[in-house]
């Protein structure tokens, strides 16, 4: 089965053709940071324009890099939700419109189920049941999978998401958008031990996440220390080890929870090296194992979507002409596969 994937639910546009014989045949990637970055954070509107000029370029470049026709395809995936309602539907919209033409199924995926699935895309792939830890700018939560479509939301951010309050920080910083990625690079010149910054809602039970306070707690330290270069890497340092460090908490709590062994992380956070390197050293401790994508497939792409689009066609679970974007969409309501 071959199947052509559309990712369209914020700010990038990810189109892929995945076989699922001969694996990953071609997937392109556009960014809309240089768009958004004067206005330092994303713009839906404008969001929405810069997918409808993209997405149809992608689509050849991608066909033709994949030496794939019409003909040879078997189907189109597209994000259904959860993002950004304008952007969700030029995807949706086009990924139908030529579905029609081409007289092929389509299946509407979900965001982070594609996230969940991207580390299927690699040589060595987690077997089920597992925990995800699923972490981006816009969502962060801990899933217990036990197959695909089989979901129950362990914990979840009550606030800011982990990606976001790594934008957020980075902003309080001066750095520019988006400043996750910037922090990180920053927090590699810092030094541990000079701040101590809290681990939120570690010292209750349950598994949810928040850190909106966090970013506070950052705030009132930058403001309150001298702006040289080598105290602002110090803080980066201090603030991105306390968020790895609540993960990697909650993480482990919820692997005693279930008894599980495995940890999926996915996402544009799991790109983090301090994170790779903190989960793979402290997992190996007790017996784990970590499963992440590819730096490449960390954020938002076309070749998650299609991956997932193929399980769900593959068992048969194709959609009816009336069938709506979802910018709100529970991961738990996904049929089982």
């Amino acid at each position: 089965m071959r199947i052509l994937g559309f990712e369209t639910s914020c700010d990038e546009t990810g189109i892929a053709v995945y076989d699922n014989e001969q694996g990953l045949l071609a997937h392109q990637l556009y960014s809309q940071v240089k768009l958004h970055a004067d206005y330092g954070g994303v713009v839906p509107e404008l969001a929405s324009r810069d997918h409808v000029r993209k997405i149809i370029p992608l689509i050849q470049k991608t066909l033709a890099e994949a030496k794939t026709t019409a003909e040879d395809l078997d189907g189109i995936a597209y994000t259904r939700g959860p993002g950004l309602i304008g952007a969700l539907l030029v995807g949706s919209c086009v990924a139908r419109s030529l579905a029609f033409a081409w007289d092929l199924p389509t299946v509407g995926v979900h965001h982070m189920e594609g996230h969940l699935l991207a580390p299927m895309l690699e040589d060595e792939i987690p077997a089920f049941p597992f925990i995800a830890l699923l972490v981006s700018g816009g969502h962060s939560m801990i899933v217990d999978v036990q197959g695909i479509g089989r979901y129950k939301v362990l914990g979840e951010s009550i606030d800011d998401a982990a990606g976001e309050a790594f934008d957020k920080t980075a902003k309080l910083m001066g750095l520019d958008y988006p400043g996750g990625p910037l922090l990180a690079k920053l927090a590699e010149q810092g030094e541990p031990g000079h701040y101590k910054f809290p681990r939120p809602m570690t010292d209750r039970p349950g598994l949810d996440l928040s850190f909106s306070g966090l970013k506070t707690f950052a705030a009132n330290t930058i403001r309150a220390n001298a702006d040289d270069p080598q105290t602002r890497a110090n803080i980066a340092y201090a603030f991105q080890e306390a968020v790895v460090d609540t993960l990697l908490i909650k993480s482990k709590r919820a692997l005693q929870q279930t008894g599980y062994k495995r940890v999926v992380i996915a996402g544009g956070v799991s790109a983090n090296t301090m994170l790779r390197t903190r989960f793979d050293s402290e997992l190996k401790k007790i017996g784990g194992a970590v499963f992440y994508p590819s730096l490449g497939l960390c954020t938002d792409n076309g070749a998650m979507i299609a991956y997932a689009g193929m399980q769900r066609l593959q068992a048969g679970q194709i959609e009816t002409d009336n069938v709506r974007s979802l910018p709100r969409w529970p991961l738990e309501d996904l049929p089982p596969v």
